[in-house]
C-alpha cells in the first residue's frame, strides 16, 4: 500500500495563491477611478460581447479580470442578491458594503474548500450623493476585502498602471479628464513606447451622480471618441521650407547651353516636377 502524499497547510495556500496570481496575470488591466461626477471604469476590452464592466444595482457598478466564466457567476450571483434584498426591504438597503461582504465570504469559501481557487479579482464601487461618500472596493481571489480611495487599477500590469497613475491622478477631475489619466496609464504599459488605444479598444462605463435612479452608463462609439484625446499626427511641413540642396546643386551644375526645352523629347509630355518641401 503505497503512503499519501503529504503537504502542509501553508504549503497548498502558496501553491493555490501562485495558481490564481498567474491566472489573473495574463488578463488585460482594468482600472477605477473617481471623478467629479462620480465613478469610471476603464478595461482594454476588444469585445463588444464579454464585459469586464456592467451594472449590479441603482448606485453599484461591477468590474473584474481573470477568468471570464468564473466573474461572470459571481456578477450574476451579485444581481440576484441585490434584486432579493431591494424586493424584500428597501432599495436604499442594498449597499456596495453588503455585496463586497458577501462576495468575499464566497471567494474565501471556495479558496479554502475547493480544488481550484478562482482566478478573479473584482471590484465593487458605489457612487454617493457627494464625492467623499463614494465607495471602491477591491476583492482578492482569496476573498480579501480592501476598500480603496481615489482609484485601483486590476489585471496583470497593475503595479506598474498604478504606478503612472500616483504621478497623475487628481481627486476632482472632470470626467474627459479622468478618461485621459486612465486611457494614459494603460497605453504607458505593455510594450517598449506608448501605445495609442481607440474606442474600439476600450470598454468605459461610469456611476454619474447626475443622473436619475440608475446612475451606471456605457460610453461607447462616437461619444466615447469624443471624450478620448485627439491622436498625436506628425507635424505639417513648413511653407517656406529651404529647398533641397541635392536638388539647388543640380540646377547650378547643368550645362547652359543646354535648355529644358531642348531636352524634352518631341511631343513629349511635361516631366511631373515634385514640389520642394
Amino acid at each position: 500500500m503505497s503512503m499519501p502524499f503529504y503537504a502542509s497547510a501553508e504549503q497548498v495556500m502558496r501553491d493555490r495563491s501562485e495558481y490564481a496570481r498567474k491566472g489573473i496575470s495574463r488578463g488585460r488591466s482594468v482600472v477605477v477611478l473617481t471623478y467629479v461626477d462620480g465613478v469610471l471604469f476603464v478595461a482594454e476590452n476588444a469585445s463588444s460581447a464579454l464585459h469586464k464592466v456592467s451594472e449590479i444595482y441603482d448606485r453599484i457598478g461591477f468590474a473584474a479580470v481573470g477568468k471570464y466564466n468564473e466573474f461572470e457567476n459571481l456578477r450574476v450571483a451579485g444581481i440576484r442578491l441585490a434584486d432579493l434584498r431591494g424586493y424584500s426591504y428597501d432599495r436604499r438597503d442594498v449597499t456596495a458594503r453588503a455585496l463586497a461582504n458577501a462576495y468575499a465570504q464566497t471567494l474565501g469559501s471556495i479558496f479554502t474548500e475547493q480544488p481550484k481557487p478562482y482566478e478573479v479579482e473584482i471590484c465593487v464601487a458605489e457612487v454617493g450623493d457627494e464625492p467623499a461618500q463614494d465607495q471602491i472596493y477591491r476583492l482578492s481571489y482569496d476573498g480579501t476585502i480592501a476598500d480603496e480611495r481615489g482609484y485601483l487599477v486590476m489585471g496583470g500590469q497593475a503595479e506598474a498602471i498604478a504606478a503612472r497613475l500616483r504621478d497623475t491622478y487628481r481627486p476632482v477631475l472632470p470626467l474627459a479628464d479622468a478618461l485621459a489619466v486612465a486611457v494614459s496609464a494603460l497605453a504607458a504599459v505593455g510594450s517598449d513606447a506608448p501605445r495609442e488605444l481607440h474606442a474600439s479598444q476600450l470598454e468605459v462605463a461610469v456611476l454619474d451622480r447626475t443622473r436619475g435612479t440608475r446612475k451606471f452608463k456605457r460610453l461607447a462609439g462616437p461619444a466615447l471618441a469624443a471624450l478620448l484625446p485627439p491622436p498625436e499626427s506628425d507635424p505639417a511641413p513648413a511653407a517656406d521650407a529651404a529647398p533641397d540642396p541635392v536638388v539647388e546643386a543640380a540646377v547650378i551644375t547643368e550645362d547652359p547651353a543646354v535648355s529644358l526645352d531642348a531636352a524634352e523629347p518631341a511631343g513629349g509630355p511635361e516631366p511631373d516636377v515634385p514640389p520642394i518641401a
